[in-house]
């Protein structure tokens, strides 16, 4: 018995309701996204190849923005601070993880532990700045005056160009390591603990146990955990401008904190060449995530 015309329409109009549907509530997030996001992008891509004051008449100039880049030591110097930055800020990860592996447990004071290790994350990085400014301060700093107990002398690590960058570092890290946990405590939550007690049966325990049965299970947790902290990374700027302000010698600065300083500040308003140094910055950005998805594509995809 074929079905009426009515009952056919209203069939038809179902099928489109349920594929409508979810696109309409992902419509206000696709719009803002690619107002926000996407065209910005590509406006900083064109900005990039004019010379332009942010006021008057720009003026197109080619890649010479870049040919200039190419011959700037203070693009150097940033690139490689952030090479730096991006090695050393991973250490979060590890450590993140081994302070859930901790708070995961059942034992006194949980809570308080929990509290204590969470407060980096909730406070502002300007505090954090602040904190470690003092923490690092050569007359009267807790560092220095630690030193002084073994007999050595103070240390200026943000007054000497051959630590400052580290001593920053370190500041970013204790935030950085609190959403780490953050992270990890959430996937804690879901590994399966049938997996655990067979492994158990099998006599696996410490070590083999974290790498072979809980890390795995952990994966998703690591991937946010990756990309969030590689982008920290690059795009660390509000550290470097409380503490040291590029500072001593442009030797703190990262390619973030000098696109601010030649686009809107002491360089003279140049928005072509700080949009071109932020070019450079979102293809490294872009090459980090375009390689972990696609390893997360291929994990997926292999499943």
């Amino acid at each position: 018995m074929s079905a009426t015309p009515a009952t056919a329409r209203r069939s038809w109009y179902k099928r489109n309701e349920i594929a409508v549907t979810p696109w309409l509530f992902l419509a206000p997030g696709v719009l803002f996204f690619l107002v926000y996001v996407i065209f910005p992008i590509f406006q900083s891509i064109n900005v990039s190849f004019y010379e332009w004051d942010g006021l008057g008449q720009a003026e197109y100039v080619g890649v010479r923005n870049y040919e200039e880049l190419y011959w700037d030591d203070a693009f150097y110097t940033s690139l490689r601070n952030n090479l730096i930055w991006l090695v050393l800020y991973l250490l979060a990860i590890p450590a993140g993880l081994m302070i859930a592996l901790f708070l995961n447990q059942t034992v006194t004071g949980i809570r308080l532990y929990k509290s204590l290790f969470f407060f980096p994350f909730v406070i502002s990085q300007v505090v954090v700045g602040l904190v470690f400014t003092w923490f690092y301060d050569p007359t009267f700093g807790l560092l220095n005056q630690f030193l002084g107990v073994f007999g050595i002398d103070p240390i200026n690590v943000l007054g000497d160009e051959r630590y400052v960058t580290y001593g920053i570092i370190a500041a970013g890290i204790w935030p950085q390591t609190a959403y780490c946990m953050i992270l990890y405590l959430t996937g804690l939550n879901a590994v399966d603990p049938e997996q655990i007690e067979a492994a158990r049966l099998d006599g696996a325990k410490g070590y083999r146990m974290l790498w072979h049965v809980i890390i795995p299970q952990l994966r998703p947790a690591t991937f946010i955990a990756f990309v969030v902290t590689i982008i920290g990374a690059l795009r660390s700027f509000d550290l470097i401008s409380i503490m040291t302000n590029g500072g001593p010698f442009g030797e703190s600065r990262v390619l973030s904190f000098y696109m601010f300083e030649v686009a809107l500040s002491e360089y003279g308003f140049r928005m072509g060449y700080g949009a071109a140094i932020a070019v450079v910055l979102f293809l490294i950005m872009l090459c980090f995530i375009t390689y972990f998805l696609w390893s997360m594509y291929q994990e997926e995809r292999g499943r």
